[in-house]
């Protein structure tokens, strides 16, 4: 899925590590865990050799197109049964390292979101599937155009919402009680923007 050579305008981050001072989560983001040329290199292989698919959910009794291309990836399980999905590729396992080294977790599954123009996005959310169990630990990686991930605390409005521009090679980790307490979006946008891929790391236990 070729579509332009871009990689040399996507903006990367210079603001170091922050873990964030807020109620009910743990939040950490890390602006640059990837250098601009890790970044061009990851992206021209994910856009381009990832096998990127259209989904669909259920909404309301209704099956609604989600606006963005979705590839999963997940371990074998324990008895060795493939699951329907790609095998790992060598630069999803190099992203996967490093992930794990910053975070000192291992993950065992990575849900790839491509957004194609402002036109995809992600409404408010938290990721609190069944097999992903009540809390969480979710890895994020971006790579390509910057967009902003915002989010808001489910209870208690007087939080103001936070927006953190995620930008080409950036990490963010959400862990602790941040999916039972608060939501995130990735809205879309009128502005005309390049692709984002993004990454989130998981952890699934399919007896749950």
């Amino acid at each position: 899925m070729l579509l332009f050579k871009d990689t040399e305008i996507f903006t990367s981050g210079n603001r170091g590590r922050k873990v964030f001072d807020l109620p009910d989560t743990e939040l950490i983001l890390h602006d640059s865990l990837f250098t601009k040329e890790e970044s061009d290199h990851y992206y021209d292989l994910l856009l381009n050799r990832t096998a990127w698919r259209e989904y669909e959910m259920e909404i309301y009794d209704k099956s609604l197109k989600v606006p963005r291309m979705i590839s999963w990836y997940e371990d074998k399980s324990d008895t060795g049964v493939a699951l329907d999905c790609p095998d790992w590729t060598p630069e999803l396992l190099q992203i996967k390292d490093r992930v794990e080294a910053e975070t000192q977790v291992k993950f065992n599954s990575v849900l790839l979101n491509l957004y194609r123009n402002g036109k995809d996005g992600v409404s408010w959310h938290s990721d609190r599937e069944q097999d992903l169990g009540k809390d969480a630990i979710i890895a994020s990686v971006s790579f390509g155009e910057t967009r902003v991930f915002k989010l808001r605390h489910k209870f208690k409005k007087e939080i103001p919402q936070l927006e953190i521009p995620l930008h080409h090679g950036s990490y963010l980790l959400m862990g602790g009680t941040t999916q039972s307490f608060w939501q995130h979006q990735v809205p879309k946008t009128t502005k005309d923007i390049l692709p984002r891929i993004n990454l989130t790391f998981r952890i699934v236990d399919r007896k749950l």
